[in-house]
């Protein structure tokens, strides 16, 4: 026992593999143990025999086997009842693998050790009472699913071969004592069941001698000595039904039962009762004990349930009973009835849960009951509801079906928005399930489901019975789910029902369908809508068509050629124009009379343009070439203006916008003329004229401008991706124009600007007489809101003027001659009172102006963020292009310019100046030297005034780009000078707002060109306005010198300056020692780590130590550290003395010791080696502080 004792401790462990690995090796040492063990010849003795039957059997315990293996049972049947830890579960585990592997017990052994065990007794606390009926329960679930109870072997060293390790009547023994733990506690009833149920398995699948006698009994006891009825009854039923299928069963189950079958539907009503745990009859009275606390748990009868309704289709079972009336009437009327409590309505959410991965597709609507799917709207709906979380879960499962079968998607949303769900599911219930589940469908699933709305529109009842407002409200729900399926990017998206959506939003915004047309290749046409459509709904129409187009126009298609793939924005996958396609629908519509007609009939005028805009279109798509892209997007511009036109209302038409485009689209793309003498005659007069006409990419773009100001989505996604194609084309005047519309302006100018758009002076002068009416008749034409705020505004302005009379001694008016108060009012009286009155009215006015001007201002900053995105375009798509440089300048003045409004602006701003400019890879070409230099130092102006570090940072990487563009183009001296002005305006002039960070972008993108600042910089340092530019100047030095790689080419230049740099670093730290300099100990550090790293640099270009040692005068350093070691200041910094002392050996101190020291003293000489080391070698660097501390 001393190997096997301490595994018991770790059973107990709350680690499941410690657990585990404890039972293993318990287990194999006891087989171990009772594989050595010679037995003893037990005689076996008749039940009536001995005082003590049991006694006797537990006896033979110690027999049969090794005193390891007796011991470990008992203790293992002991320690079931320990509370500490997992014990209960770690012993339950060991027992039940012991039993199955040794064959010299007998179950009725067993069974007695563990009734014996688990004796309660009067004085025990309620505690111990629950832990020894769980002992039991644990001991005789071990013995079942161990295999003992139903075992058939003999014990092999029994004197006579009868003797089995099992008998009918353990069986009995262990039914009775799980019928008894059931009926002594509620809380252990099902428990109990369960190992009922095991045993019931166990004993369908033995083959032993007395199976039949055992199912008797157990009919016996569960049926006959028990009346009651209750989930773990019905349980059993259903095994033993599969088991005993020969039994008369009707009789077994009246009359609480009619039918036979458990599942038959004439049962259903008070399986619903008994599963819902309220007794069966109500006013009869039961022996069953009565259902202790509510389990959060689902009864495990539910699970046997299921499987027996909707069985594995890989089981070969067939369903018994009718799944779709068994979720009615147990689950829907019963645990989601309006009168059931949460609890019951939590189970109801967890067989939902079980039952839903099992269904099949025809069985799936039959789970979205009535009374489920309100709870299940309800408490998604709402955080707060008690079942918000599990409602959430049954959501997360539903789209996580859809995901593993998305065949299953198009049937769950019907259900979800049919009848018993609602069309706006997701709007109510606060989530996107219906949403997600379309993402999760395929092709066919999405194809079906616009079938399924577009079944919806028509009216389902007479049209004399019908409810207009009911009838329009699901039109308007089908519209949402249309543009919802077009617009989700999630979504899977297929050209052919993309088309028919667009395709019905065309037919029912523009026209009025006459007859329907069956052979129409437009599905929409196909069937004709009772009632029509209203006008609101046809308004939506349009809006949805447009909206639509919005997204498909910024959406990327990849395009499959014979030899490449292409992507390309606002193409379908043929690569027309989604815009193009809507147009070709309304083409073929307006030809097809006989079915459709017009909304509104189109003018004159528009007659006259469509028919050539549509022409230009048709041969814009033939052009190739440089200009294809050019052509490509002038295309869309006129496609969709036209489009526009179609669908825009009258105040929103711009009549102009379509002849503008045309104009321009035929003077960009001229046609070849065949007849010249016409062409000549036209052109002859008109030389002077077209002198004075724009730039045709320039009337387009102004257009696009003009698509920018509507301020709806798909005005601006065409506007974007028109530029973007028209981007290669543009010229200065078209940058200009752009820009133009960036400039500042005041609300009072932007009013101004409406004012003077007005050209019609007729209208104006109607508008004029109209306000003059409307302010006559005020009173009776205002609105009622306009009439409070007025009544308002005017009491302010009353109580106002009160005060400023009073304030002036005068009683406010109140019928009364005032006669008196004029009187004794005098000149200075009047006067102030004037001021006040004054100061009255301006505030009113003001408060007026004030709600126009904010909005007029914040529409203003929304268009030219707009803007700002057209170039953003362009520098994305153009950044080689010479007229990059024109942006610069405006955009560092509009993020300096704007204000706390318009911060978005400057924000947008700086990140595209950054990101297009300060990290573009390519350079403009043939650029203009002269103009590119003057921007250069426009920049530099603006940065020596920049109100903060990141717009510094932004100008200085603008201003990297344009030095390397003033290099490509070969003129370097120019951007030297700017910046030789700069640097000394940052290092000489206190107000400067120029850091270090500005140079060091130029130094570290061109470390070439601004070595010729080198000699700059070391003069600049004896100019400093202070010690800090001073210092900073010294650091811009250093990132010079990292930069910098030593060529032979620049050697006398390397050479010189290092000389150089060497006085001006000494001088500069000896004028601090001197005090005439008020550099710190910091500050002279740094200077001498530059003044090691040009030694360095120097050491690379020159191998000889003479040259060295002339270019850095290793006798200054020591004089150096001999000066700091002297001064007041410095002399406790032994840490600058050692690198002045280290500054002396790197410039070549040893070569020259060496040649001057040839005759000293070995001992001078050993000096001189350790304090030339002393730096180097760590070690003896630190023998030699030793050395010192003694001394």
């Amino acid at each position: 026992m001393s190997t096997t004792l301490p595994l018991f401790w770790h059973l107990s462990s709350a680690n499941k593999k410690e657990r585990l690995d404890a039972s293993v090796k318990l287990v194999s040492a006891l087989e171990h143990f009772q594989s050595q063990f010679v037995p003893k010849l037990v005689q076996e003795e008749s039940e009536d025999e001995g005082e003590d039957a049991d006694a006797a059997k537990t006896g033979g315990l110690d027999a049969l086997n090794a005193q390891d293996v007796s011991y470990s049972i008992r203790r293992l049947i002991r320690g079931l009842a320990s509370p500490r830890e997992s014990s209960r579960l770690g012993f339950a585990v060991a027992l039940t693998e012991l039993l199955s592997r040794i064959d010299t017990v007998t179950c009725s052994q067993i069974v007695a050790l563990i009734i014996d065990f688990s004796k309660t007794h009067g004085s025990m606390t309620g505690q111990e009472e629950r832990d020894v009926f769980f002992a039991r329960l644990f001991g005789l679930t071990s013995v079942i699913q161990s295999g003992l109870l139903l075992r058939e072997t003999p014990l092999p060293t029994s004197a006579s071969s009868s003797t089995l390790a099992s008998s009918l009547a353990s069986y009995k023994d262990v039914l009775a004592h799980l019928l008894a733990l059931g009926e002594k506690k509620s809380w252990l009833r099902e428990s109990a069941w369960f190992s009922l149920n095991l045993a019931i398995d166990a004993l369908g699948r033995s083959q032993i001698a007395w199976r039949a006698e055992a199912i008797d009994a157990t009919i016996q006891a569960v049926y006959v000595e028990s009346k009651g009825w209750t989930p773990e009854k019905i349980a059993v039923t259903l095994k033993l039904q599969e088991l005993a299928p020969e039994q008369d069963w009707r009789k077994l189950l009246a009359p609480t039962f009619k039918h036979p079958e458990l599942l038959s539907t004439g049962n259903l009503a008070t399986l619903a009762k008994i599963l819902k745990e309220s007794t069966a009859h109500e006013g009869e009275e039961s022996d069953v004990p009565k259902v202790g606390g509510w389990k959060p748990q689902v009864h495990f009868v539910w699970d046997m349930l299921l499987d027996q309704l909707l069985p594995d289709p890989d089981s070969g079972r067939t369903p018994k009973g009718s799944f779709p009336e068994f979720f009615r009437i147990v689950v829907d009327e019963s645990l989601f009835a309006t009168t059931s409590s949460p609890e019951r309505k939590y189970w109801g959410f967890q067989i939902f849960q079980k039952a839903l991965p099992r269904a099949s597709v025809v069985d799936m609507p039959m789970l979205f009951t009535r009374n489920f799917m309100r709870s299940w709207i309800n408490h998604l709906s709402n955080s707060d509801r008690y079942l918000h979380k599990i409602a959430r879960q049954v959501a997360a499962d539903v789209q996580s079906i859809v995901k593993q079968n998305p065949t299953l998607g198009f049937t769950l949303i019907l259900q979800l928005t049919g009848v018993h769900g609602s069309r706006q599911f997701d709007k109510l219930t606060k989530t996107k399930t219906v949403e997600a589940i379309l993402t999760s469908m395929d092709k066919d699933g999405i194809q079906s489901y616009i079938d399924y709305l577009l079944g919806q529109v028509d009216d389902q009842q007479d049209s004399e019975k019908s409810d207009i407002q009911a009838v329009n409200a699901r039109r308007a729900w089908v519209i949402d789910q249309l543009t919802a399926l077009v617009r989700n990017g999630a979504i899977p998206k297929d050209d052919t029902w993309i088309r028919s959506i667009l395709d019905w939003f065309v037919l029912h915004g523009l026209f009025i369908a006459k007859k329907k047309s069956e052979k129409s290749p437009i599905a929409a046409l196909r069937s004709v809508p009772t009632p029509a459509f209203s006008d609101e709904l046809r308004k939506s129409c349009r809006e949805r068509l447009l909206s639509c187009l919005a997204d498909l126009t910024g959406q990327t298609t990849v395009l499959k050629g014979d030899s490449k793939t292409l992507k390309s924005s606002a193409v379908a996958a043929d690569g027309e124009f989604w815009i193009s396609k809507v147009l070709a629908t309304i083409e073929q519509l307006e030809k097809d009379t006989k079915h459709v007609t017009p909304l509104n009939e189109a003018d004159e005028e528009e007659q006259e343009l469509r028919p050539k805009a549509r022409q230009l279109i048709e041969r814009l798509g033939s052009v190739s070439g440089e200009q294809q892209e050019a052509a490509k997007g002038t295309q869309l511009l006129l496609s969709a203006t036209l489009l526009h036109q179609y669908c825009a209302d009258e105040e929103d038409s711009d009549p102009d916008a379509l002849d503008n485009c045309i104009s321009g689209a035929e003077r960009m793309f001229p046609v070849e003329v065949k007849k010249k003498s016409k062409k000549s005659r036209k052109s002859t007069g008109g030389d002077e004229q077209s002198e004075a006409e724009p730039e045709p990419v320039d009337v387009l773009v102004d257009t696009v401008i003009g698509f920018l100001e509507k301020a709806t989505a798909y005005m601006r996604a065409v506007a974007n991706q028109v530029f973007s194609l028209l981007s290669g084309s543009v010229q200065e005047s078209t940058i200009d124009l752009i820009l133009t519309q960036l400039e500042r302006r005041t609300p009072e100018e932007l009013a101004a600007n409406e004012d003077e758009s007005m050209d019609d002076e007729e209208a104006s002068d109607d508008e004029e007489a109209e306000e003059a009416e409307d302010n006559e008749e005020s009173s009776s034409e205002s609105d009622e809101e306009e009439e409070e705020a007025d009544e308002e505004e005017d009491l302010e302005l009353r109580r106002k003027i009160e005060e400023a009379l009073r304030v002036n001694g005068v009683e406010a008016a109140t019928g009364d001659s005032d006669e008196e108060s004029e009187e004794l009012m005098d000149d200075d009286q009047m006067i102030a009172l004037d001021e006040q009155l004054a100061a009255a009215f301006r505030s009113r006015a003001n408060e007026k102006k004030l709600g126009k001007d904010v909005d007029a201002q914040r529409e203003a900053t929304h268009f030219k963020n707009r803007v700002l995105d057209l170039i953003d375009t362009f520098l994305k798509k153009q950044q080689a292009s010479p007229l990059v440089l024109r942006v610069l300048l405006p955009l560092t003045d509009l993020i300096l310019g704007t204000g706390r409004d318009e911060k978005q602006l400057a924000d947008k701003a700086t990140g595209i100046l950054r990101s297009r400019v300060g990290k573009s890879k390519d350079v403009p070409s043939n650029i203009d030297a002269e103009v590119a230099t003057e921007v250069l130092k426009e920049l530099h102006s603006r940065a020596r005034k920049a109100p903060s570090a990141d717009v510094i940072s932004t100008l200085g990487q603008c201003s990297a780009f344009l030095a390397r563009s003033l290099f490509h183009a070969g003129s370097e001296e120019p951007v030297l000078d700017i910046y030789r002005e700069s640097l000394a305006d940052f290092v000489t002039r206190k107000a400067s707002r120029l850091n270090s960070a500005f140079f060091q972008e130029f130094i570290r993108r061109h470390p070439d060109a601004a070595w010729g600042l080198r000699s700059d910089l070391v003069e600049l340092t004896g100019k400093a306005v202070n010690v800090y530019r001073q210092c900073q100047t010294f650091h811009l030095l250093q990132t010079l010198l990292n930069q910098v790689h030593p060529t032979d080419a620049r050697r006398t230049e390397i050479l010189d300056f290092m000389t150089t740099l060497r006085r001006t670093l000494l001088s500069v730290m000896q004028k601090a020692c001197e005090g005439e300099a008020t550099l710190n100990t910091a500050q002279i550090k740094e200077l001498l780590k530059l003044g090691l790293q040009a030694i360095r640099q120097t050491k690379r270009l020159t191998p000889s130590s003479d040259e060295l040692a002339s270019v850095w005068d290793p006798s200054a350093w020591n004089s150096l550290k001999n000066k700091l070691s002297a001064s007041e200041r410095f002399k406790s910094s032994t840490g600058l003395h050692a690198m002045s002392k280290q500054m002396a050996q790197a410039a070549g101190q040893d070569a020259e010791t060496k040649g001057k020291g040839a005759s000293a003293t070995k001992r001078k000489a050993e000096e001189i080696g350790e304090e030339g080391e002393a730096v180097a070698t760590p070690s003896k660097a630190k023998r030699k502080k030793v050395k010192k501390s003694k001394a």
